[in-house]
């Protein structure tokens, strides 16, 4: 077919120019169809324009085949770019997934070396806690506490609101057995601690004379409200028995060894310190207990408001005084207590 379209063009351009003039077949369509027009206006004949339609044909086929081997070579290019981009997806995929896996695998890695440090602090504060436990079990008195003689102390304690609740019923008779029952539990544990082995402690020391304190603290406040006992003395009295518990509150407190923690200070299983009243304090102990007795008497035995009972209130103020000052300046009041060697 191309054979017979270039057999066409050189057999139309021969009868258009002498044979001498053509050099070579190299046309183009545009002069093809310029020769053409001008041939048509001199021969005044027609021209038959199927040869150059043939050849035009022909040429634009040619770049057309050109054009479509490059647009298969850009195809194929973006078909291996193509490829190539699946490929960095599918190795970017893979590569995220190992990092997520490597996060997830630290983690893990992360959370047990945590697990295993808070179990490891844990059981080290419980040994540290355990030998400080037994360094001060080794440093502190332990003593046994349920001992006759403090039994009969908590006794007092216990029974001394009773006490007061009676003297405010007017119920004197009753008051007067109560305070004589409390005389005689003083008498008996302040004799079984000296006489019998194993039952004094250094806690009964502080309990002791505690116990005589709430007892006195009661029935002066009790039998002031009902006038028989002046109220500047009930304060005198009361205000120095407060500042005694509150120093040997004080007194417990120093000498407990560190850590001081409320359980161990509350402990009465551990005995810190002794306490040694004044000779002065025992005395003015025993007026006060005579002058509350003869009193908390007057209205049973019918001597109310006798002169003697003033008299023996300036004494218990005077004894008061003595022996808070005595406490003050006596260096023996009260002695701490050591681990035995």
């Amino acid at each position: 077919m191309k054979l017979l379209t270039r057999c066409n063009f050189m057999k139309h351009v021969a009868l258009l120019y002498r044979p001498n003039i053509i050099r070579n077949y190299d046309v183009s369509v545009r002069d093809y169809v310029t020769i053409l027009s001008f041939r048509r206006r001199r021969l005044r004949c027609p021209v038959h324009l199927s040869s150059i339609s043939c050849f035009y044909s022909s040429d634009d086929k040619k770049h057309f085949l050109t054009f479509e081997k490059k647009a298969d070579a850009l195809k194929d290019a973006f078909e291996h770019k193509k490829e190539q981009l699946k490929d960095t997806e599918h190795r970017l995929r893979q590569r995220s997934e190992e990092i997520v896996r490597d996060i997830k695998h630290q983690k893990e890695i992360t959370g047990q070396k945590l697990r295993d440090k808070k179990d490891y602090i844990i059981k080290d504060i419980l040994e540290t806690k355990a030998k400080v436990k037994e360094r001060i079990e080794e440093v502190v008195e332990k003593e046994k506490v349920f001992t006759i003689p403090n039994i009969l102390c908590f006794t007092r304690i216990a029974m001394s609101p009773y006490l007061g609740y009676t003297i405010f019923q007017e119920n004197y008779n009753m008051a007067l057995g109560l305070l004589v029952f409390a005389g005689v539990t003083d008498l008996l544990d302040g004799w079984i601690a000296r006489n019998w082995k194993g039952q004094s402690t250094k806690m009964g020391s502080f309990l002791d004379p505690m116990a005589d304190k709430v007892l006195i603290a009661t029935l002066f406040i009790s039998l002031t409200y009902q006038n028989f006992i002046p109220l500047s003395l009930t304060l005198l009295i009361v205000g120095r028995d407060l500042a005694l518990v509150v120093a040997g509150f004080v007194i417990r407190y120093m000498s407990l060894p560190p850590p001081r923690t409320l359980s161990r200070y509350f402990d009465v299983t551990h005995a810190t310190a002794q306490l040694a009243p004044t000779f002065i304090s025992k005395v003015n102990t025993a007026v006060q207990l005579l002058l509350v007795g003869t009193t908390l008497a007057s209205p049973v035995f019918g001597y109310v408001d006798h002169p003697a009972l003033h008299a023996l209130c300036g004494i218990t103020a005077a004894s008061t005084i003595v022996s808070a000052v005595s406490y003050l300046v006596s260096k023996d009041t009260y002695r701490i207590l050591k681990k035995k060697s």
